[in-house]
């Protein structure tokens, strides 16, 4: 390294002279004499200022405690109250101390160095308080949108952590950059790591992502909840749990599905639980011997037997020509979605069918073929003489095939 040269060395000393070093003790006697002063012509300001700004923090900390008892933390469902009172109790006592010195800050006629420090500590206080009622707000309105489906699912509440995680890191991290912001630091830098840190999190986690805000979505929308029977594509089962990634269905043979919540939400949900009621469709085909003034009765027996056991009647009446019976369809709307209900009733109406139709000499058609035997040049031969007497057999019950 080469020695200093003189010139080098009169620079320095010209530097150095043009830059006096600051006397902090003649700073701190200058502070001293102007507070003094301040003080003395202006305490009678002074002081109502105090008196009122401790009347103000008093006045808002009744205010606080009123607020707090709108907020009932015990509630299934979050109301709209009970985020008010949220908001007043995540209040901080700190920030109305800081609220009151700026609103009596002119009134006192500080000096401009407890003016400028009032106002810095105001915009600090202002923007971690505003941050505090953000986060708040967010998590009271996805709270108040869950209902009592987070109180009812574990998997659902662990989902609610990690929202209430995410909210609070997005809050503060705007918080800070505002705060740097207003302190003069430049923020543009910071904003574009942010930003690209992001995106690179977003993208390696993606399948993560995709399947926690599935998750998010099954809590917004409730399409289902646990203990619901519901169906989608060919599977059918009984939701046990539904996870921040997966929902687990215990299906009907006895297996346990686990499947990520994404590919559940991307096919068409049927839940059975929350059915109106429980169509029974029966098609119920009479022989072609059957007279035509019975079968313009049969509709009106159908509905007289489907009144009878209190169901709504969708259907009663003749269908189609079918290749071995005449088709007659009737359909019912057992109400509600017990099956425990519907089976019973189906089994009864069934059972009502037989004895009306045997009262009425309905026979119910069964699968029947005739074979004809024909000569070589088409003529039908008979398999039995003529003149003979053909037995009649008795007719099999209705309904029943043949053995």
């Amino acid at each position: 390294m080469p020695a200093p040269t003189q010139k080098d060395e009169l620079r320095f000393m010209q530097i150095t002279r043009s830059s006096p070093v600051p006397n902090i003790s003649s700073q701190v006697q200058t502070f001293t004499a102007e507070t003094t002063i301040w003080l003395a012509e202006n305490w009678l300001r002074i002081a109502i200022a105090v008196g009122v700004a401790a009347a103000i923090v008093l006045l808002l900390l009744t205010a606080q405690k009123l607020a707090q008892r709108l907020c009932r933390e015990g509630e299934a469902l979050v109301s709209w109250r009970t985020i008010v009172g949220r908001l007043a109790a995540r209040t901080k006592f700190w920030f109305l101390v800081i609220l009151a010195a700026r609103i009596v800050d002119n009134y006192a006629a500080a000096p401009a160095w407890l003016d400028t420090t009032i106002t810095f500590l105001f915009t600090i206080g202002m923007t971690v308080q505003a941050a505090i009622w953000a986060r708040e707000l967010v998590l009271g309105v996805v709270e108040h949108r869950a209902g009592d489906a987070q109180h009812a699912n574990g998997a659902l509440t662990s989902a609610m952590s990690i929202i209430r995680a995410l909210v609070t890191f997005l809050v503060f991290a705007i918080a800070l950059v505002l705060i740097l912001g207003n302190l003069g630091v430049n923020v543009a830098g910071l904003v574009a790591g942010l930003g690209i840190g992001g995106i690179a999190i977003g993208l390696a986690a993606q399948g993560i992502f995709s399947d926690l805000f599935a998750g998010v979505s099954i809590l917004f929308d409730r399409p289902f909840k646990v203990g619901d029977n519901i169906s989608w594509g060919e599977t059918s089962g009984t939701v046990e749990q539904i996870g921040m990634r997966t929902t687990r269905v215990r299906l009907f043979t006895g297996e346990l599905l686990i499947v990520s919540n994404k590919n559940l939400l991307d096919k068409e949900i049927r839940n059975v639980t929350v059915r109106h009621h429980i169509r029974l469709s029966f098609t119920l085909g009479v022989t072609y011997e059957t007279k035509p003034e019975t079968l313009a009765r049969i509709p009106a027996m159908l509905k007289e037997l489907g009144e009878a056991e209190s169901v709504k009647v969708s259907r009663a009446g003749f269908e189609a020509f079918g290749a071995s019976s005449l088709d007659f369809s009737f359909i019912v709307d057992v109400p509600g979605a017990d099956w425990n209900v519907a089976h019973p009733t189906r089994d009864r109406l069934l059972v009502a069918i037989i004895e009306r139709f045997a009262a009425e000499g309905v026979s119910l058609a069964y699968p029947t073929q005739t074979s004809y035997t024909a000569a070589p040049d088409g003529t039908l031969i008979m398999p039995y003489a003529e003149g003979a007497v053909v037995p009649v057999m008795a007719a099999e019950p209705a309904g029943l095939p043949e053995s």
